[in-house]
């Protein structure tokens, strides 16, 4: 038995233990859980519907018990009951177009009109989802709602930094009478290299380097991966742009959820002409953001979750600072009660030569750097790895349309930023290192843990041999 110890952010103290699930058990457990496949997709689609409409229930009875976990998990109160109330959202966003989300009936040959075929939607027996600590219940469940409604069981691994949430989440999971078909398990990269070995497909949120080693194992395992993967999203702002309204997105977009989201803004490119007064506004409002310590509810930012994050952090600014940028708010890791924390950090006279303009940061780090003419923002907008999203802000939207276009990343918000964090009704592909496989959005969240088989029909005669003899006519 290995026993693993997660750290509160707030306190920094290592108070909350648990087992970590072994390979054994995650063997014992897709077993058990394939046992259930068959009975659960003979429920068909409206049986899978009422149940989660009972998981949705279990969940608001335990509303304010997994909220406060989450809390702990994450330190941070406001966004931690947000979570919840998304996830039973979500639901009910799945529950009401589930329905219409298949093609049915038989389509005739195009050229063969005896000929026809009908679709069967046949989902994966058992899906994989190993989930991240930087939303613990939303990106656990994301992947997963939708699996259950298609047929799939599901075992979801979450981080191991912020495990809490677990204990109550099960509860809930019991009294929908869902336990059988849905199985957390908790662990470290082991548990989860365990997990992949065992399921159909898997479902993987997180970092790059980590991402490469989930699709290698699942390319072993000639598995299907769906991958989210890190982010280094722009925002563009143009000379058109209304200021106000940009460096309001710019700031909520950047350090909401103290910038740890995959789709945060990490760099900020400006119209030199406008550079200066957006730099100016930008600048005021990140100093009216606070910390929410000592009182947790109360401020606007976190602590940094995961506290090597912070070590990134400070790298990242000090680099800057070293190769000539300035700091014009924050640019210090703070230390409060044991736990490690970061205001808005607004960078001036940045370069594409600094860390802070290349790697991934996942914290609230503002760098912004002048731009003279829009064929020069979207080639460095484009100059990244990365391709997660983005973000455009013009006079117009028609203008904004034409920037945005060019933007090599999945989802471009236009006049605001992170839009992908608020509005999941839009399918999406992740570009360059920042992901692969079907939009985890959209009816294309549903479909692709279906796979698809065609039932091709001859109302005719079925040709004879001679009609492919070499003298046939």
């Amino acid at each position: 038995m290995t026993i693993l110890h997660a750290r509160d952010p707030r306190t920094g103290q290592f108070d909350f233990q648990f087992e970590s699930t072994s390979r054994g058990d995650v063997e014992r457990i897709s077993n058990r859980l394939r046992a259930a496949g068959q009975d659960w997709q003979a429920l068909g689609l409206d049986g899978r519907m009422a149940k989660l409409g009972e998981f949705s229930d279990a969940l608001s009875r335990h509303q304010d018990a997994i909220a406060q976990r989450l809390s702990v998990d994450t330190g941070r109160r406001a966004i931690a009951a947000r979570e919840v109330d998304g996830v039973i959202g979500a639901i009910f966003g799945w529950l009401a177009q589930a329905p219409d989300l298949l093609p049915e009936g038989w389509t005739e040959g195009r050229t063969n009109s005896a000929i026809r075929h009908t679709p069967q939607f046949v989902p994966y027996s058992l899906v994989g989802v190993i989930s991240p600590w930087n939303f613990p219940l939303t990106l656990s469940m994301i992947d997963t709602i939708p699996a259950l409604l298609a047929g799939c069981t599901v075992m979801v691994k979450p981080s191991e930094v912020t495990p809490r949430f677990v204990d109550p989440l099960n509860l809930a999971i019991e009294e929908a009478g869902l336990k059988d078909v849905l199985s957390f398990v908790q662990g470290d990269g082991g548990t989860g290299a365990a997990l992949i070995d065992h399921v159909d497909a898997i479902c993987f949120t997180g970092s790059v380097a980590t991402g490469r080693k989930v699709a290698s194992a699942a390319a072993g395992n000639m598995i299907p991966a769906f991958l989210e993967l890190g982010g280094k999203d722009p925002l563009i702002v143009l000379e058109s742009a209304d200021l106000d309204k940009a460096t309001d997105a710019a700031l909520r977009g950047s350090v909401l959820s103290t910038g740890q989201a995959c789709q945060s803004i990490e760099r900020i490119y400006v119209a030199r002409s406008v550079h200066d007064a957006f730099l100016e506004q930008l600048t005021e409002k990140a100093k009216t953001v606070t910390l929410n310590w000592p009182d947790i509810s109360r401020g606007h930012l976190g602590p940094v979750i995961f506290d090597q994050q912070a070590d990134t952090l400070q790298a990242h600014i000090d680099d800057a600072v070293a190769k000539g940028a300035r700091v014009l708010t924050g640019g210090t890791v703070e230390h409060h009660g044991g736990g490690r924390w970061l205001l808005p950090t607004v960078l001036a006279d940045v370069t594409h030569e600094m860390d802070v303009m290349r790697d991934e940061t996942f914290g609230p780090i503002l760098p912004v750097m002048a731009f003279d003419t829009v064929e020069e923002t979207i080639r460095l907008a484009n100059d990244t790895e990365f391709g997660l999203s983005a973000a455009v802000f013009a006079g117009t939207l028609e203008e904004a349309e034409v920037v945005g276009r060019q933007i090599e990343a999945g989802g471009v918000s236009l006049n605001d930023a992170a839009l992908t964090a608020l509005f999941h009704e839009a399918e999406k592909h992740s570009f360059k290192l920042s992901g692969m496989g079907g939009s985890r959005m959209g009816p294309a969240g549903f479909q692709r843990f279906l796979r698809r088989k065609a039932l091709i029909a001859n109302t005719g005669a079925p040709a004879p041999i001679e009609a492919f003899a070499e003298d046939a006519p």
